[in-house]
């Protein structure tokens, strides 16, 4: 395996270089660079790495200005001492984004998310077979299926519509499943949570997990957290924290993306 480091402080790069030495013997680091200007230039000129360790903050400016400049399709996992850019180093090839001091257990599971990245792109001669998921989303686009658009709510002897657009997330709590909207109104709705994945447009909402479902607008921030997870911060506020399991951040961050 090619691995390319881009890191200006020359300590962080012979640590990195060691423990990547400890972990696997057979990759190969083929070059550590220090800039936006010098990064743009080498990947311009040379063969793609399979995988990019990046720094944030570099001698010259924010790495993110590289990918304005030149196309980078290989992984990336980014690492820094600075945990506010984890949004934006998210909307790129990123795999995982390590906080400095590098931690050996945290950098072994980031190369266990790349080699299971790698598996995953490999052709299988296999006959493939689609998930749910999957089809739903292959039937819609074939047969142009259209979503449900809003969603009819008693509140007392009256009904009113929410449009989807105003919908933050659901939730799912006591064998009741709630709709709260972006103003902060929480309403009981008659659908369960596996219903409503089927029935709302896969773009715009994503289930971060067991017990909820989140509108893209809805997500104000994502955090890294331990074991190689996602932190979910949504808007309004929830009172349970949300996590994206280690299996699904690859899915959560594609989707992120479109």
């Amino acid at each position: 395996m090619k691995v390319l480091i881009i890191e200006d402080e020359l300590f962080a790069q012979n640590e990195l270089k060691r423990i990547l030495a400890e972990i696997d013997d057979t990759i190969e680091v083929m070059d550590c660079l220090e800039s936006v200007e010098e990064s743009t230039e080498w990947l311009e000129e040379n063969d793609e790495p399979d995988l990019i360790f990046l720094d944030v903050q570099l001698s010259d400016g924010l790495s993110f200005e590289i990918f304005k400049n030149v196309e980078v399709k290989c992984p990336i996992i980014f690492t820094t001492a600075f945990n506010e850019y984890a949004v934006q180093a998210f909307k790129l090839n990123s795999i995982d984004y390590l906080l400095k001091p590098i931690d050996r257990k945290e950098l072994e599971a980031s190369l266990d998310q790349f080699h299971e990245l790698q598996n995953k792109m490999k052709p299988q001669k296999k006959e493939m077979v689609l998930d749910q998921t999957q089809i739903e989303q292959l039937l819609s686009a074939t047969t142009g299926k259209e979503y449900k658009k809003r969603f009819i709510i008693k509140t007392g002897d009256r009904l009113r519509h929410v449009a989807v657009d105003d919908i933050a997330y659901f939730y799912s709590e006591d064998d009741y499943t709630y709709l709260v909207a972006k103003e902060n109104a929480k309403f009981i709705i008659a659908f369960k949570l596996d219903e409503l994945v089927n029935l709302l447009d896969p773009n715009d909402f994503f289930r971060l997990s067991r017990k909820f479902i989140a509108n893209v607008h809805s997500i104000k921030v994502v955090n890294k957290y331990f074991n190689s997870r996602l932190e979910v911060i949504l808007e309004p506020p929830t009172k349970d924290q949300i996590l994206i399991s280690r299996a699904r951040v690859p899915e959560f961050l594609q989707w992120l993306e479109r």
